[in-house]
C-alpha cells in the first residue's frame, strides 16, 4: 500500500474524528437545555448578536442558507427565535431571539468551561488553544469558497 494512503497519515481523517467526538461531548451538555449542536451554533451567534439575515447567521456558521432554513424553523417551534421579514427588503429574513431564546444564554455559559474540561489533554490546554484555534482558521480561511 502506498505511504500517502494510509488512513493515520491523513489530516482529514484527524480533523472528521476529533469534530465527531467534541460533536458527542457536547451532547449531554447541551440535551440538559434543549439544544443540539447546530442549534447551539446559532443561539452563539445570536447570543453575540442579536436580529441577524439568515444569510448573515449562514455566513458565520459557514454553511448554506438551505441548510439553515430547516434548523431556524425547528428553533423557532420549540420558541428559542423568531423570524420575520426585513422591512428594508421583503426579500430578506431577520432571525431574532426570544425571550426563551435569551434566557437560555444564562443556562448555557457554563458549558465552554464544561466541555474545556472534558477535551483537556496534554497538547490541548488553556495556553496552547489559542495557537491551534489560530492552525484552524488559517486552514478554514484557505478551504473557504473565494479564499
Amino acid at each position: 500500500m502506498q505511504e500517502q494512503l494510509k488512513l493515520g497519515n491523513q489530516l482529514c481523517f484527524r480533523l472528521y474524528t476529533a469534530s465527531r467526538l467534541i460533536t458527542q461531548a457536547y451532547h449531554p451538555l447541551l440535551s440538559g437545555i434543549g439544544l443540539t449542536y447546530p442549534q447551539y451554533l446559532v443561539m452563539m451567534v445570536l447570543w453575540e448578536q442579536d436580529a441577524q439575515p439568515v444569510n448573515e447567521i449562514a455566513k458565520k456558521l459557514y454553511l448554506e442558507t438551505n441548510t439553515v432554513t430547516p434548523l431556524l424553523k425547528r428553533m423557532e417551534a420549540e420558541g428559542f427565535v423568531e423570524r420575520s421579514r426585513s422591512k428594508a427588503d421583503a426579500r430578506q429574513v431577520i432571525v431574532s431571539l426570544t425571550p426563551k431564546g435569551r434566557k437560555l444564554e444564562e443556562k448555557a455559559s457554563c458549558i465552554p468551561y464544561e466541555l474545556g474540561s472534558a477535551v483537556a489533554c496534554r497538547s490541548v490546554t488553556p495556553e496552547t488553544a489559542p495557537q491551534l484555534y489560530g492552525m484552524l482558521d488559517d486552514l478554514i480561511r484557505t478551504l473557504s469558497p473565494g479564499a
